[in-house]
């Protein structure tokens, strides 16, 4: 059995789109080179978030994404526009709090919701 050491994220603007998950997350970079960066661990001990520079442009809706919890959801969605993502829509559903589908500059979805309690 392995251990997922990185969520990897290709993308076509290497330095764009670190430069904008750098700032939504406050991650540090650990390691650059020309194909490849990894940023600092997605919790106190979860994988890197890492990116791979590819040639060819998203062209579906990605089948895995990140949810970022945030202790003010609708301030956090205002900085990653300001950012350059986007704002796609609110979602509520029973039992969970209502979260804000986002993508990246590039048009990759993810979701913000707002911690509801010290458990979350």
């Amino acid at each position: 059995m392995g251990i997922v050491s990185a969520v990897m994220h290709d993308t076509t603007d290497l330095d764009g789109t670190v430069a904008f998950w750098k700032e939504v997350l406050g991650l540090e970079e650990l390691f650059r080179n020309e194909r490849y960066v990894y940023l600092g661990n997605l919790g106190e001990s979860g994988p890197h978030l890492a990116f791979q520079k590819v040639p060819e442009a998203r062209s579906v809706k990605n089948r895995i994404h990140l949810d970022v919890r945030t202790a003010d959801r609708m301030v956090a969605v205002a900085r990653i526009i300001a950012l350059g993502g986007t704002h796609l829509r609110d979602v509520t559903e029973d039992d969970f709090p209502t979260w804000s589908v986002m993508t990246d500059p590039e048009g990759n979805e993810f979701c913000v919701y707002e911690r509801q309690s010290a458990e979350d």
